[in-house]
């Protein structure tokens, strides 16, 4: 089942050109693909995630870590 926001979305995606569908085809799969892993792995290693981001927070307290901040 598909949200409302994404329904509109491949409605207006439908009326690109067939190179353009493609594009945003395989950009879409890219995106999605390693989100998929990363959510995956993390659910079966709460422990993990928990030691990444004690060594994520340690890098940035050290300013090994540049924060960017997207808009």
């Amino acid at each position: 089942m598909l949200t409302a926001s994404l329904e509109k979305a491949f409605a207006e995606a439908s009326k690109l050109g067939e190179d353009e569908q493609n594009a945003l085809a395989a950009w879409i799969l890219r995106e999605i693909g390693p989100q998929r892993h990363w959510g995956k792995a993390l659910a079966n290693s709460p422990d993990e995630l928990a030691l990444l981001a004690e060594e994520a927070l340690t890098e940035h307290h050290r300013g090994q870590i540049r924060v960017i901040k997207c808009s």
